[in-house]
């Protein structure tokens, strides 16, 4: 029997390995779950027929993943059993139909709760001994992901033979689990696989690159984003004295942590001429650069000032309480550090280093101390909350990768919700598609730059 069974898992295990795709339980999927352990017979005095406590069970699970949660399986198993006093062998297979509730079902640990029915049957030695009698399962267990569709599992169930008087057995078992597909259609809510491939295509002349935000992360840096609250006289480009503290967010915490680099924003309301408010914000922007040279001993090698006149407005410019907020001054703090190091001011910009599948949107396990980062910050930090985004780069249709940088994003979101125990309500989800590229996409090494998840953290940190 293990002879039997080594020559079924190995060469399963090696193609799974070789072709997993997927990351835990997933809608859709089939599977199949042999395993051994020992199954222990309830002693009854009042039958003819006692079998042997503690024997040995082999068998197989076959699956079907009804969604990420619900799983069905059909069961089999042989019972090598003993009578306990005549030490003769008794045969005895089971089968039956279970369900499973899979409690995380996207993480790499999976517990689960499983209830069934079925039978079991008796092939006694000598002439009219033989029986079938009906069973009940109930029990727990966890499959425990080795590969994106591999998982080792453990299994403990109590059974009640209802056709013996109610005689209370148990089993416990261990064994691996090996998934196929799934993760299409029935699963693409909970951030499984898209629904179509994405369209064969000629890729069109990319319009000119636009200049990459500040405040856009990249791999291994943190982007501390602060507006200063701060106001200019009329068509003035002076810091008043009375604005020094508010600097001092920025110019204390570079001199705390000397490796940071610095852009200091300048925008303005739609009130005049464009090109002139472009260059009304760009001196603006310069002379809060001077001010932390001058007056905080930064060095101006750290600092840069970026005018973006009214471009990039953040409020509606027809309230005074709109045009108001346009008119600011921001500082984007570039930081190699890890991001538990310091308290943030005001908002958090990361980007998490995951790579999916062509066309997936399900997260490998290896990623879980990447999205563990964000996790922990947001534990640390609990008034935090956080948009998750999603970009991809411009291979297949706009409609295309709409739909699988939403899915990736809410992926991620699903993640930090059943594995790390972030309520959902602090956290969203956006897709961009290709729309906000920070690279051209005619070369590989751009397309990569273009697939990123980037997580906005809106920091409301009360001491």
């Amino acid at each position: 029997m293990r002879r039997y069974l080594l020559s079924i898992l190995v060469p399963l295990l090696l193609m799974l390995v070789q072709n997993s795709a997927f990351a835990g339980e997933r809608a859709g999927a089939f599977s199949i779950s042999p395993f051994a352990g020992g199954y222990n017979f309830e002693i009854d005095q009042r039958r003819d027929y006692d079998l042997r406590q503690n024997r040995q069970v082999y068998g197989l699970r076959l699956g079907y993943d009804l969604s990420d949660h619900f799983e069905a399986e059909l069961v089999g198993k042989y019972i090598d059993a003993e009578m306990a006093s005549a030490h003769r062998d008794v045969q005895v297979y089971g089968y039956g139909l279970d369900l499973l509730y899979n409690f995380m079902p996207h993480s790499r640990f999976v517990p689960y709760a499983a209830i069934g029915g079925g039978g079991l049957s008796f092939n006694y030695p000598g002439e009219g001994a033989d029986g079938t009698d009906g069973a009940l399962n109930a029990g727990v267990g966890f499959k425990l992901f080795l590969a994106n569709s591999v998982a080792f599992r453990v299994d403990g169930r109590y059974i009640l033979d209802i056709g013996n008087r109610g005689i209370d057995n148990w089993e416990y078992t261990a064994g691996l689990t090996f998934l196929f597909g799934g993760g299409k259609k029935a699963a693409a809510a909970a951030g499984g696989a898209v629904e179509e491939q994405p369209p064969q295509q000629q890729m069109e002349k990319e319009a000119p690159l636009e200049q990459v935000p500040a405040a856009e992360p990249t791999p291994g840096h943190y982007k501390y984003c602060v507006t200063l609250g701060m106001q200019f006289d009329i068509d003035q480009a002076v810091v008043r004295p009375e604005y020094r503290d508010e600097i001092a967010k920025v110019g204390d915490f570079m001199k705390q942590y000397p490796t940071t680099t610095a852009v200091i924003e300048g925008h303005t309301d739609n009130v005049g001429d464009p090109d002139y408010n472009m260059g009304l914000s760009q001196r603006r922007a310069e002379a809060v650069v001077d001010y932390l040279v001058t007056n905080f001993g930064i060095d101006r090698s750290r600092l840069t000032a970026k005018g973006y006149g009214m471009t990039r407005p953040i409020a509606d410019n027809s309230t005074d309480v709109g045009k108001q907020k346009n008119r600011r001054i921001q500082a984007v703090i570039d930081c190699t550090f890890t991001m538990q190091e310091v308290r943030p001011s005001e908002r958090l910009c990361v980007s998490l280093v995951i790579d999916f599948d062509p066309g997936q949107a399900a997260i490998k396990p290896q990623y879980n101390d990447e999205i563990a980062k964000l996790a922990d910050y947001m534990r640390r930090y609990p008034t935090t909350t956080a948009l998750i985004e999603g970009h991809t780069d411009n291979v297949g249709g706009y409609d295309y990768n709409m739909k699988l940088s939403q899915k990736r994003a809410d992926a991620v979101v699903n993640y930090l919700v059943d594995n790390f125990g972030i309520d959902r309500s602090r956290l969203s989800a956006k897709g961009y598609g290709y729309t906000r590229r920070i690279a051209y996409n005619d070369t590989e090494e751009g397309r990569q730059k273009n697939r990123r998840i980037n997580a906005v953290i809106d920091c409301v940190v009360r001491p």
